[in-house]
């Protein structure tokens, strides 16, 4: 895999070879597991934690060259010559399985080889990579947590060695070793004979520890010249070395490196060249890696060959024209306009969220640029630049009536964005063709990151920054505006060249970028969502954000002070169980009390000690019922239950309401995310949550909350998409579906499914739906996987439809490559063909969950836009308030109950045509929680 080299960050070659493995495991324990795992289901957290120290040593250290080493499952020279070597090892957890591979699918993106030898293991590479560069008067870099690799260390081979997780890799130089173990590092292998080496099972001499060994390595030279005089070596010690001297002449064999491999990639063949895009996006997206992707493109920035900012300039800037009055927007609507905000970002350096929030509401849009379509085969033009401080009235009013204008077409990124901050100057923002963070979204679903510098580069293969267009030279950020702009006007203060060029070249970008994003969109057959769907929903969601709801701040004050005396129930009912006070917010302390002192079952072995995570305490409290858990468990429900309200208390606005932030482009479904705060994830099915909920109340003048929410809507979409009759038959007749399934299931009436029986035939039809597994169902159901298992078959065998249906998306995924729902949206796949195991599985998993939940997603998101209409057809002020995954909430104004109510109902139900009704139910009440029904 030889590569061209490129420029060096040094002038002589340096080597960071990394035991893969190793690192990998290090990973693994360093990083919590529930916290890495992707919406299929792909626990990432080692790869995480590599993938960050990979990039973190290669910004730091500045290597020419990288490889990666790794073991083979495959059985080594030294099992064969020592049968029990690294025996005992714990089981490897299972949830690490699968992200090696993902690791060095990464590298491969990277273009870092992952090398590979039959029989040997990952330090062997390492030693045979440090001697080969050493030979060529490299310098080298080892990274492991290893210790057979300290005997690799010279004056010019290092070893990083991790001392705490993978975040702490203090080097090692000869001093630093022979420090560490009173030997140099050539007489490590000497020293671990002597003592043992328990990570790989090799036992040493009893009573012999570092000290010792290093004392009789000074006095005789080597583990040879002990062994040649162990018979004068006298008191236990001697009599313990002469019983072991077969352990110690076998250990001293299996701790010496091997350092002359035949390496499948060759040292010069390891220089660190330029990542390939087209393999990295993908697998980042299917990681979920978005902040990982953008400092990965920072440290890379130099080597892409597509990094326009490095090559000489093409395109010349577009000439920018201040509108001095009415008449200098004149013709601006004849065509697609390109619209930008030029942004003054001096209130980011404010000290307070609350400061900053304030300075950004009402100084952030200081300017509009708008950029005029294109004529002909003339690419540039000049943009117009109209100041949002200006004091012509009759300017300010053409500029309003042009935003405002629906029937002049716009061309935007991040329409909600825009919009808001243009409403915060009192202007509206209508008429969007086109959204290019939206348009980015649905040809690529699974992508983290569609920023508009992101999509310029990628479909145009250009540049959005000024610095590399001919005229545009870099400004300091605190530099005067343009002097031949704004001589007479004082009218962009703080406002520098760089940044209204920024604004400008924005603008001016919309319209190439446009043609190319609907080029793609056309090509995947999702214009239709964009124009017919996602852009008007932006503007209802923008409505909807900028309304808020109301929220009673006294009964969130009351629930504050009733979840901070609950927290201090549970700590004084904790520290009783076990008679003294421990911090129960540190897992080392409950390691202590849990397994040491209260003699506990151990749970999931990590890096650090027993798990003391969600899970695995609610699994010990089920095996043991212990007063302390059941007091600790209470403590962390009663800490996050008064996380969420202190964080509802910060976000309520001046006018008494919380603003939550609609994500139209996070979920890869389609499905709607809720932001600062995030108001989908307040609890319903507990007391605790309810009363939450409770604090979210009517506006005042406005009479009460209504919620309408879909019945059961995946399982329906189910239905229409399997055509199983009798989950058809059961929603048309009016059926409790999971009674009804669960008597099919377990062959009684439905009369007699009982509350157990229900609940097991609920999680598993939806979690089929979802590639559920046998034993994740049996996780969930706390039932064996035999038992598992037996019910899926019996689910299957009644419901043979949705078996066939299940098999048959992922099989068509694979051949289209993409999964479709019932109106088009497409999900692309392309893993589904991957040799690499869990990627193949991760993308099978998204291939049955993708259709379903993003059928229903575009259900209700066409329920919305119709309701919208609805209102306004009918001369309701009635107003949606609030979308909750199947749920809408509005604020009925007086007198308008009954209608809005059969309105919800009726544009509900009809919002698609189904093989089954859609069924809508309705709630009305002063508060969210009494309007629940």
């Amino acid at each position: 895999m030889s590569q061209t080299s490129e420029a060096r960050p040094t002038s002589i070659d340096r080597l960071l070879v990394i035991d893969g493995h190793s690192m990998a495991f290090r990973a693994f324990y360093a990083l919590p597991v529930e916290s890495f795992v992707t919406d299929t289901g792909q626990h990432t957290n080692a790869v995480h934690g590599f993938t960050n120290m990979l990039l973190k040593l290669i910004r730091e250290e500045r290597p020419s060259h990288v490889v990666l080493a790794f073991d083979l499952d495959t059985p080594t020279f030294r099992h064969e010559s020592y049968d029990e070597y690294k025996g005992g090892r714990a089981k490897t957890p299972e949830e690490f399985h699968g992200q090696i591979d993902l690791i060095k699918q990464v590298a491969e993106a990277m273009r870092i080889p992952a090398v590979t030898v039959e029989g040997y293991e990952a330090d062997d590479i390492v030693a045979t990579y440090a001697a080969r560069a050493e030979e060529a008067g490299w310098q080298t870099l080892m990274v492991s947590g290893d210790k057979d690799t300290f005997q690799l260390v010279t004056e010019q081979t290092s070893l990083l060695y991790p001392t705490s997780g993978i975040t702490k890799l203090p080097i090692m130089d000869p001093a630093a070793v022979e420090e560490k173990f009173l030997v140099p590092p050539g007489q490590y292998p000497d020293l671990a004979a002597l003592v043992g080496e328990s990570a790989d099972n090799l036992p040493g001499v009893p009573k012999v520890g570092p000290k010792t060994a290093a004392k009789w390595l000074a006095q005789y030279g080597s583990t040879r010249g002990i062994i040649d005089h162990a018979d004068q070596i006298g008191g236990k010690v001697g009599e313990n070395l002469r019983a072991s001297l077969s352990d110690v002449e076998r250990n001293l064999e299996l701790n010496r490196l091997v350092r002359d491999l035949e390496l499948p990639v060759a040292l010069e063949d390891t220089v660190l060249g330029t990542p390939d895009r087209e393999l990295l996006d993908p697998l980042f997206d299917a990681l979920q890696f978005g902040q990982i992707r953008d400092r990965l493109y920072d440290i890379f920035a130099e080597r892409f060959p597509d990094s326009v900012a490095k090559q000489e300039p093409t395109h010349q800037l577009p000439e920018i024209r201040l509108a001095e009055s009415a008449e200098d927007l004149v013709g601006l609507a004849e065509g697609p306009l390109g619209v930008a905000l030029c942004l003054d970002r001096s209130w980011e350096h404010l000290s307070t969220k609350a400061k900053r929030d304030e300075a950004a509401r009402w100084s952030e849009a200081l300017a509009v640029l708008l950029a005029p379509a294109p004529q002909g085969e003339e690419e540039s033009g000049a943009v117009v630049a109209v100041s949002l401080t200006t004091a012509d009235q009759q300017l300010d009013s053409a500029l309003a009536d042009l935003l405002a204008d629906e029937d002049v077409p716009k061309l935007i990124h991040d329409l909600k964005d825009a919009g808001r901050r243009l409403s915060w100057r009192g202007l509206s923002l209508r008429g969007a063709v086109d959204d290019s963070l939206i348009s980015g979204y649905l040809i690529q679903p699974d992508r983290r990151n569609y920023t508009f510098e992101e999509l310029v580069t990628q479909h145009l293969r250009r540049s959005s920054d000024p610095a590399d267009y001919l005229g545009g030279e870099q400004d300091d950020a605190d530099a005067e505006p343009a002097p031949d702009l704004f001589s007479s006007q004082d009218v962009l203060d703080g406002v520098s060249r760089q940044m209204l060029q920024t604004a400008a070249l924005r603008a001016h970008l919309m319209h190439p970028l446009s043609e190319a994003l609907d080029s793609e969109l056309q090509a995947r057959h999702v214009a239709e969502l964009l124009r017919g769907l996602e852009i008007p929903l932006a503007e209802v969601l923008l409505d909807m954000e900028l309304t808020g709801i109301a929220v009673s701040r006294e009964r969130l004050e009351s629930l504050d002070a009733d979840f901070e005396a609950a927290i201090d129930r549970a700590a004084e009912g904790a520290y009783s169980a076990i008679g003294h006070e421990v911090n129960l917010s540190s897992p080392k302390q409950l390691q202590t009390v849990l397994f040491e002192e209260l003699g506990l079952p151990p749970t999931r072995k990590t890096k650090t000690g027993y798990s003391t995570d969600v899970e695995s305490l609610r699994e010990l409290h089920a095996r043991t019922e212990h007063p302390f858990l059941d007091h600790l468990m209470a403590h962390r429900d009663a800490t996050k239950l008064r996380q969420t309200v202190t964080g509802l208390m910060e976000t309520i606005g001046d006018d008494g309401r919380i603003h939550t932030t609609y994500a139209q482009t996070v979920a890869a479904t389609g499905r709607l995310s809720s932001l600062n705060p995030n108001l989908q994830n307040i609890p319903v099915r507990t007391a605790e949550g309810r009363r939450i909920r409770d604090a979210f109340v009517v506006g005042e003048g406005w009479e009460m909350l209504l919620t309408a929410d879909y019945s059961q809507i995946e399982m329906r979409i189910m239905a229409h998409l399997s055509g199983d009759e009798a989950l058809i038959s059961a929603f048309e007749e009016g059926e409790d579906l999971h009674s009804f399934v669960g008597s099919r299931v377990f062959g009684v009436s439905t009369d007699e499914v009982s509350a157990e029986m229900r609940a097991k035939v609920k999680a598993m039809s939806y979690g089929l739906a979802y590639g559920l597994s046998s034993f994740g169902l049996s996780k969930q159901l706390d039932i064996g996987v035999d038992e598992a298992r037996e019910l899926m078959s019996e689910y299957f065998e009644r419901f043979g439809a949705v078996r066939d249906y299940l098999r048959d998306v992922v099989e068509q995924a694979r051949a289209d490559g993409y999964t479709s729902t019932i109106w088009g949206r497409r999900r692309y796949l392309p893993d589904l063909t991957s040799d690499n195991r869990q990627l193949r599985q991760m993308a099978e998993r998204a291939a049955l969950n993708a259709p379903i939940q993003g059928s229903a997603a575009d259900i209700i998101k066409r329920a919305m836009l119709d309701v919208d209409v609805a209102l306004t057809e009918q001369g309701l002020t009635s107003r949606m308030l609030l979308q909750v995954h199947d749920e809408l909430i509005l604020e009925v104004a007086p007198g308008e109950r009954q209608a809005v109510e059969a309105l919800l109902v009726e544009r509900m139900s009809g919002a698609a045509e189904l093989s089954v009704p859609l069924d809508v139910n309705v709630g009305v009440g002063t508060s969210w929680h009494e309007a629940a029904h």
